[in-house]
């Protein structure tokens, strides 16, 4: 018997090689290659293009019609998808095993299927078990079709007879088609499959959500491809241990990224939360040292959140440690806060938190930082009802932060009568119950501080 010839494949961008080594020939990336067995060569029309004909034309003279987007019911799936499904997109769905992707879709297939045709393909549980988790749930499955199915061909022979106007795939690793010999999961067949599915539906129409593992560091598994194929990309995040979980859009063709759904997890599936700023502010029962409330945007929606900060006597060399936020930022903010303010920290260790679990990406949380690093090490808490915003530079000044007034206005609903922003984000009118205090440098915004204490 012939042996099988194998190669080697980089899970990052799928460059081959015949033999094993650290570094990806491709990418550069290190230990990316993984074994896989080699293809034979196929004169198949698998690669035929989408278009009948590629034909010169004017972008001004195609006509561009507003499709109508497919609401799922469930608000704050379809806030992070940019405001529903879209017929014939592409939706990509990751996040840590047992955090909820197939229950949230689950439940989002029994909501659309009171009025469209929906379809749910299972890849690793068998309709006994998806049957179970739906009487679980309490859903109403009467009209949710079930195909427990892995094999490449008939998935899609079965989605063009059928034709749902909405497919789940759970999941993509599991799949695997009759043109190629290696094993699911690998490189090959997750970039084959999802490029397949992909095709299908952007001919007939079909919205297809494909659900996708990640590995130990979070990331998608399989090659990067598959992000660069579908149209829409979200996260799960959120401790599994948490009763909360958020799902943000990290790629999305039809709305806006960095779009946040916020969920908490009950007996009976995903709930959207109303609030979700509530989630992230802790109820003190008096003023504490060190906590500082930031409005952070996620996408179109503004949010409150309590950024906390222990600085605390280093015994050895100093510790920084984050959670939430960058941990190479907080160092150079504490040489900011030195520098331009004259707070030293360098003998002092220092933890920072963003508390709720939430994952704060931009620089406009810096100046509350700051802050609360400076309260935490004079052992004085801010003045009560001040909300802070801002991005700090090099130079000691403060940026302004997008939509700020979108931002105090949220913090203004909430019940903060102080407003420690950026100069330059000072509304030209004034917002009621709220004194807007405008800051240009770092020493500035702590003197401030001092005289509202």
């Amino acid at each position: 018997m012939a042996k099988i010839k194998s190669i080697y494949s980089c899970t990052e961008c799928g460059a081959t090689s015949p033999k094993w080594q650290g570094q990806c020939p491709g990418c550069n990336q290190w230990n990316t290659l993984v074994e896989t067995v080699a293809e034979k060569a196929s004169s198949n029309h698998r690669f035929e293009s989408l278009a009948p004909s590629a034909k010169l034309q004017n972008l001004s003279e195609i006509e561009a019609r507003e499709t109508e987007r497919i609401a799922t019911s469930i608000g704050e799936f379809d806030r992070a998808l940019g405001g529903g499904l879209v017929p014939g997109g592409v939706v990509l769905i990751g996040g840590d095993p047992g955090i909820g992707k197939s229950t949230l879709l689950l439940q989002a297939l029994s909501h659309l299927s009171v009025g469209h045709k929906v379809l749910y393909i299972s890849g690793e549980e068998s309709g006994e078990q998806v049957a179970l988790r739906a009487r679980r749930l309490s859903l109403d499955t009467r009209r949710l079709q079930l195909m427990a199915e892995i094999n490449l061909e008939r998935i899609l022979a079965t989605l063009q007879a059928e034709r749902p106007e909405v497919a789940v795939v759970d999941s993509i690793q599991t799949m695997w088609s009759d043109e190629l010999s290696s094993a699911p999961g690998s490189v090959a067949q997750v970039r084959e499959c999802s490029a397949q599915l992909t095709r299908l539906a952007k001919q007939l129409g079909i919205t297809i959500i494909l659900v996708g593992h990640v590995t130990k560091e979070g990331a998608l598994a399989g090659p990067r491809v598959l992000e660069h194929i579908v149209d829409t990309v979200l996260y799960f995040e959120g401790d599994t241990h948490s009763s909360f979980r958020l799902v943000r859009a990290f790629k999305n063709r039809f709305g806006a990224v960095n779009e946040l759904g916020v969920f908490a997890m009950t007996d009976k599936g995903l709930k959207g939360v109303n609030n979700p700023s509530a989630l992230f502010l802790s109820q003190h029962g008096q003023d504490v040292a060190g906590s500082c409330v930031m409005v952070t945007q996620e996408g179109t929606r503004p949010l409150l959140v309590e950024i906390q900060a222990l600085v605390d006597s280093a015994h050895g060399n100093p510790r920084r440690l984050t959670v939430g936020l960058d941990a190479q930022r907080l160092a150079m903010l504490l040489a900011v806060l030195h520098r331009h303010a004259g707070i030293v920290c360098f003998d002092q260790d220092v933890f920072v938190n963003a508390v709720g679990g939430v994952k704060i990406i931009e620089p406009a949380a810096d100046l509350a930082v700051l802050l609360s690093i400076s309260s935490s090490l004079k052992n004085k808490p801010l003045p009560s009802k001040l909300v802070v915003f801002g991005e700090v530079g090099l130079a000691g000044e403060i940026r302004p932060a997008p939509r700020g007034q979108e931002r105090l206005k949220e913090a203004a609903k909430l019940g903060f009568t102080r407003a420690l922003i950026p100069e330059a984000n000072r509304p030209k009118q004034g917002i009621d119950g709220m004194e807007v205090i405008g800051v240009k440098r770092v020493e500035e915004a702590v003197a401030r501080i001092r005289e509202l204490e």
